[in-house]
């Protein structure tokens, strides 16, 4: 669980946030979803896979849970309330998926929690969680796919991994098996910071270097469009989503629009 914060470590700060969702340039049909919840301290991404309506019901029932979580009192609360609609979530999509004759059903996730100075990013499969700080980005999720497998197993260079037929097999996703599995990592929250969460239909077209100058020293809402705006320029060959939250100190003046009081989901046809 998230450690409860230590005494004076406790921060309040203001947030910017922004979320877009593009069913791309090669498509039918939005896969994706995008959900931000900034009074209760939730922001995810999740992208469908399963195909004919599977992948976005998938996606689509990822964000219905998510919408049953409510304020908590603290770190471990929040957290708890989470990871209780996320198993929900894998068991309605498992549960799809035997009744329409053993499909594989499901979809990656990425999700952000924050409670005051704290945060905790869970993921699974190939949807990414970065964060941009003092102007470095850095991902801090690992991608669940054989590519990352053979990467870290040193039988592939990062070159042979670009070129790799099977880059895009995942190895982990919510709903394909009974018991789902999450990887996550904990850190604090500083002012200044950015998180960007996204589906891999950005990430296959933008490398981690032109995602970090197009987040730097802007605000949340032009960094959405820009990103997508590039994938899209790039052949969009996939759904791609945003989700950006930006820190501000207590004091700081942000110079953009106050943040969403109420849960936020974005993605379908569009």
């Amino acid at each position: 669980m998230m450690n409860e914060p230590t005494p004076g470590s406790q921060m309040m700060f203001r947030h910017d946030a922004h979320s877009l969702s593009h069913v791309g340039c090669v498509r039918q049909l939005n896969e994706d979803r995008s959900f931000a919840a900034p009074a209760i301290g939730i922001w995810a991404v999740a992208d469908g896979m399963g195909g004919h309506h599977a992948g976005d019901f998938a996606s689509e029932t990822i964000v219905r849970h998510l919408q049953q979580v409510e304020s908590a009192a603290t770190p471990a609360d929040l957290e708890a309330a989470f990871r209780a609609v996320l198993q929900h979530a894998n068991a309605e999509i498992f549960q799809y998926a035997q009744r329409q004759g053993n499909l594989v059903v499901g979809s990656t996730f990425v999700g952000l929690l924050c409670f005051g100075s704290l945060f905790r990013c869970y993921w699974c499969g190939d949807s990414r969680a970065y964060l941009l700080r003092n102007d470095s980005l850095t991902q801090i999720s690992r991608d669940h796919t054989e590519v990352q497998e053979l990467l870290d197993q040193g039988l592939l260079t990062a070159e042979e991994a670009a070129s790799y037929p099977r880059r895009n097999a995942i190895t982990q996703a919510v709903g394909v098996a009974e018991q789902l599995h999450m990887d996550y990592v904990d850190g604090e929250i500083r002012a200044g910071d950015a998180f960007l969460l996204c589906t891999d239909g950005l990430t296959n077209h933008l490398s981690d270097l032109e995602i970090g100058k197009l987040m730097t020293g802007r605000r949340a809402s032009d960094i959405c469009h820009d990103l997508v705006n590039l994938a899209l320029s790039r052949g969009g060959t996939d759904n791609v989503t945003v989700n950006i939250v930006q820190f501000f100190s207590a004091s700081a003046t942000i110079p953009v629009n106050g943040p969403i009081a109420r849960p936020q989901t974005v993605g379908g046809a569009g």
